[in-house]
């Protein structure tokens, strides 16, 4: 068995809930969840390109928020989609 070491982090009111929330439903140890996630995570970061990961927070503009919002609303495919899709 490795050896273990103790870590610290200050993280949200919301990740922390959601932690909690998870720990309760599943049983599972926080300390094994938090380590199989920074796990899961890090090797994706090493293995997979880095235009490929999506981060759980995007921030966008107004300007590219309201494009979003208006081709989300339209719900017709770019060409762009209907090439992928072939």
């Amino acid at each position: 068995m490795e050896k273990e070491t103790q870590i610290s982090a200050f993280v949200s009111r919301t990740t922390w809930e959601l932690l909690e929330r998870h720990v309760r439903a599943t049983g599972v140890k926080k300390g094994h969840l938090v380590e199989q996630a920074l796990q899961h995570y890090l090797v994706a970061l090493e293995q997979l390109p880095a235009d490929v990961i999506v981060h759980p927070k995007l921030v966008v503009t107004r300007k590219s928020g309201a494009a979003i919002l208006k081709a989300t609303r339209t719900g017709k495919p770019t060409k762009a989609l209907r090439e992928l899709m072939r």
